[in-house]
């Protein structure tokens, strides 16, 4: 029986010998490598934590001891070491989340997976733990490098530094990557302890030495360690930027040597204060494939071959963010004020193609989405134009930035959101489901969503020829579908998809979801029903044409790929009754609620965006509204309703 089979909770890796324990975390690997490559995952981040989690939950009592990983990525070794080693359905619906789930263990305390915020989690908790009188409590962080270039990250280290009576330790995952290399400041000042010549060959020796001398030699060893580090430090002229933030630092460590970081550990939880560990790993660890892949080295991957790390699929569809690379490389190559700013996601937006043409042109801020929306409002007043890509979920923490740095001040920055609406596998945190109704909010935005490839190279040169005014342009996850061509377009640029010779139904179809609108404009056809469907193309602000065309239809139905809660529908809504129209309206969307992980097309079936689904309570509608039809076929209707009932 293998060791891995025998762990059913962190209490059973109490009384494994140090052999036991590199066993163990090989059957881990090969363990993850297995399942996540039939099932796709965040790969690269955890086989670099492998002997760091086995460490972390042999020295603390999860879940008397809090733990917090950030990002949630880099947990699922956690989640084996708990009790979870059912991975057949990662990331599926009603399998194992790809993030801590509060609802799947005791042992997952933060479910949102945002970089650079666990340590503000950690911060509350374990003064919570102080003022509630749980001494015995502590609270461990687990940070990816790259949450360091985060702003909540050093705002949540001077507040810790300012308390150092709690029972906290912050472990640095230090693997020189977050999603991409690390950059900046901070990655500079990492990679210099990491690689620093004098310093490691004077660590390493004296460890060495310590050990031929015994148990009472490690121990002093260990007791002068920090002591050295920071002599060093100055020796090196590294920043000794720890010591001056007044938290003790323990390390550098090998986050591959479970007995070293078991060692560091166990002096950082008896120390009684704040602690950083900075931990030396290397994503992708144990697996060839995933440390010959420079680009990101299989951070996330889709399913593989877990042999060589091929993908299996071999679809030839194109991309909405391949779409996206391409066009922007096009214009820029028009416009020399045109470039990219990206926060720690310059391959997966597709800025990567920008980077290659104009390096010079793209700036990768790190976790920072704060600072990019700003820096690029600096931007855009010194002339250039910036077009900031990020996933729509992350544009929600930069909510002020754009409210008050980028629409107070008129600047012409584009906002490009790649993922949004429903996203998938990634759960709550990942769904872009709330972009449309935060960001039309701010004055004079105007808000983009195209249907198709054509439409999206059409919309981001409208959008980036706008200077005095911010743009957003919004597309989801996954491939395009085929171009999907208009009947007319109206003056003010609303795309006419399908006109009924009789104008029932008008269906606002935003988005991606205008072919789900003209499913839906056939069925209802079919019970001689006529649906007009239109794409705005701009949502925002709500087209004049797409008002009046309201006027002439006896009922309008919106369908979007976000929430209802202020969202478009509720804007088109408030336009037309200023209008003086009064034709009624059905707004079709999503909850205002944190949706689990499925794929889109299960999530979209269980809200009921389905073109069955929305035809059904059209007819409904009709029948329970007795709205008056051009051309009714209520006896047919009503038995179509009858029937799928």
């Amino acid at each position: 029986m293998s060791i891995l089979s025998s762990i059913t909770g962190p209490r059973d890796l109490d009384d494994l010998s140090s052999t036991d324990l590199v066993v163990l975390a090989g059957e881990i690997r090969e363990f993850l490598v297995r399942e996540v490559a039939r099932s796709g995952g965040h790969l690269g981040p955890n086989l670099g934590v492998v002997e760091t989690t086995i460490a972390i939950h042999r020295v603390f009592d999860s879940p008397h001891d809090a733990i917090v990983f950030d990002t949630g990525h880099q947990s699922y070794v956690h989640k084996i070491l708990t009790g979870r080693q059912d991975f057949s359905h990662l990331r599926e619906k009603g399998g194992l989340a790809g993030y801590p789930q509060r609802s799947e263990s005791v042992h997952d305390i933060v479910e949102s997976s945002h970089a650079s915020s666990s340590l503000s989690w950690a911060d509350g908790i374990s003064r919570a733990f102080s003022m509630t009188g749980q001494s015995d409590r502590h609270v461990v962080a687990v940070v990816g490098d790259g949450a360091l270039t985060g702003g909540m990250t050093w705002e949540a280290l001077n507040n810790i530094s300012h308390d150092n009576s709690r029972n906290l330790v912050i472990i640095v995952n230090d693997n020189g990557r977050s999603y991409a290399p690390t950059i900046g400041g901070m990655a500079r000042y990492l990679d210099s302890v990491r690689t620093k010549r004098a310093y490691r060959n004077l660590h390493f020796t004296s460890r060495k030495v310590f050990d031929r001398l015994g148990p009472t030699a490690r121990a002093f060893y260990r007791g002068v360690r920090g002591g050295m580090h920071g002599f060093l430090s100055r020796f090196t002229n590294n920043q000794a930027l720890y010591a001056n933030l007044d938290i003790k630092y323990v390390g550098p460590v090998d986050g591959h040597d479970v007995h070293a970081m078991e060692l560091a550990l166990r002096q950082a939880k008896n120390y009684g204060a704040p602690v950083i560990v900075h931990a030396i790993t290397q994503k992708g660890k144990g697996y060839e494939p995933a440390r010959r892949d420079l680009a990101d080295q299989f951070h996330a991957v889709g399913k593989i071959d877990a042999e060589t790390g091929e993908p299996i699929s071999s679809s030839t569809s194109v991309a909405w963010t391949d779409v996206f690379g391409d066009e922007l490389v096009r214009l820029a190559q028009k416009d020399d004020r045109i470039m990219g700013i990206t926060a720690a996601m310059l391959r997966p937006t597709g800025l990567h193609r920008l980077h290659e043409a104009f390096p010079e042109r793209v700036i990768d801020v790190g976790i920072a989405e704060q600072h990019a929306v700003t820096s690029a409002a600096g931007l855009a007043f010194g002339g250039m134009h910036p077009v900031v890509a990020v996933y729509a979920t992350f544009i929600n923490r930069a909510f002020d930035q754009v409210l008050m740095d980028v629409g107070l001040h008129k600047a012409g920055v584009t906002f490009v959101l790649d993922r949004s609406g429903v996203t998938g596998p990634d759960g709550p945190s990942h769904h872009g489901l709330w972009d449309l109704s935060i960001l039309q909010v701010v004055p004079g935005i105007r808000i983009a969503a195209p249907r198709d490839a054509a439409r999206l190279r059409e919309e981001l040169a409208e959008a980036t020829a706008i200077n005095d005014a911010p743009t957003v342009l919004r597309f989801p996850k996954g491939s395009v579908g085929n171009d999907i061509n208009a009947q007319r377009r109206t003056a003010d640029g609303v795309d006419v998809l399908r006109e009924a010779p009789h104008k029932d139904v008008l269906i606002v179809a935003i988005g991606s979801f205008a072919q789900l609108g003209l499913d839906v404009a056939e069925r209802l056809a079919q019970q001689g029903i006529g649906a007009t469907v239109i794409d705005p193309r701009w949502v925002v602000p709500v087209a004049s044409s797409l008002i009046e065309m309201a006027r002439d239809h006896r009922l309008v139905i919106t369908i979007e790929d976000g929430v209802r809660v202020g969202g478009i529908g509720t804007r088109i809504r408030q336009a037309m009754r200023e209008a003086g129209v009064d034709t009624a309206v059905d707004e079709l969307g999503l909850p205002d609620s944190f949706i689990e992980h499925a794929t889109r097309e299960q999530i979209l079936a269980e809200v009921g965006l389905t073109p069955q689904d929305i035809a059904r309570d059209v007819v409904a509608q009709v029948l329970g509204s007795k709205i008056p039809m051009a051309r009714p076929r209520l006896d047919e209707a009503d038995a179509l309703l009858r029937s799928e009932n």
